[in-house]
């Protein structure tokens, strides 16, 4: 594989993407774990599954969409769900968790309407829901490492008010700090990050990369900055490893990826120290 990536550009931009989804999904997913929204990825990309799924019915019905990016139209899905999250959230202060089960039910049931309509799957479809190394474009790249600068430029410059919100909201707004609009931007983040990962591990998959590394990176981190270090360190394995596995055994990217994140986990539960956490991870 290290020799193909020089002579074949479907590698280089699976890999280089696969690489910064290794790094850029766990580190917004431990924001999401810490925050106890753990469920948010999944909502999400089922969202982003219905604007692919609409995209691609688009293109199957008007030759003049031909050439248009199902990428695109994912991403401005997964964003408006994002911000109906937030609508819901507010609607709902007593129970906002349930705004997480409403679009993740209002994602599917779009997407099953809009892949009726196209007669059923076909191939691109399936490289979305699970994965697809021979799919990812120059394109899909470039998407990939803008959506990257943006996400860990707005990390460094609020990473104070992230984290004050995410351990103590009250505290933050107290501190003068404005929360809704911090929401606001995080959660649209979370939404560009699922919209991009899909193309390497896949639409029903991606929530996996944004918080198996995590859990694992719990069982050694003693503090926040090196539960974001491991849960990098970790992403980054089973995507590089995934990656040459699922080109060596001919499997799917998406699924190996997963699986190594699963036994790293399993891996970190049997051998790692069982410390406290800031946020009460212990024994």
């Amino acid at each position: 594989m290290i020799s193909g990536i020089f002579q074949f550009e479907f590698l280089q931009n699976a890999f280089l993407t696969g690489i910064i989804i290794g790094a850029l999904a766990p580190l917004l997913g431990v924001f999401v774990v810490v925050r106890r929204m753990s469920l948010i990825a999944d909502a999400l990309s089922h969202v982003t599954l219905a604007g692919i799924a609409l995209s691609l019915l688009l293109e199957k019905r008007f030759m003049a969409l031909a050439g248009l990016n199902p990428l695109y139209l994912g991403m401005a899905f997964s964003v408006a769900g994002s911000l109906f999250i937030e609508r819901l959230r507010n609607v709902y202060r007593h129970y906002q968790e349930l705004a997480i089960p409403i679009i993740l039910s209002g994602g599917i049931g779009l997407s099953v309407i809009f892949i009726s309509l196209a007669e059923g799957f076909n191939t691109d479809l399936y490289g979305y829901l699970f994965g697809s190394v021979s799919a990812v474009s120059r394109t899909d790249l470039w998407v990939v490492v803008a959506v990257f600068l943006i996400v860990v430029l707005t990390v460094i410059l609020l990473y104070k008010e992230l984290f004050l919100l995410s351990f103590d909201e009250e505290h933050a707004r107290a501190s003068g700090i404005p929360s809704k609009w911090i929401h606001f931007i995080f959660i649209i983040m979370v939404a560009m990050v699922i919209s991009v990962s899909m193309r390497i591990v896949g639409i029903l998959l991606v929530s996996a990369l944004m918080t198996l590394p995590v859990a694992a990176s719990l069982r050694f981190a003693n503090g926040f900055k090196q539960t974001i270090f491991f849960s990098i360190l970790f992403g980054e394995i089973s995507v590089i490893a995934g990656l040459f596995l699922s080109y060596y055994l001919d499997l799917a990217p998406g699924g190996t990826i997963v699986i190594i994140a699963v036994g790293l986990l399993v891996t970190a539960i049997l051998i790692g120290k069982r410390k406290k956490t800031k946020w009460g991870e212990g024994k």
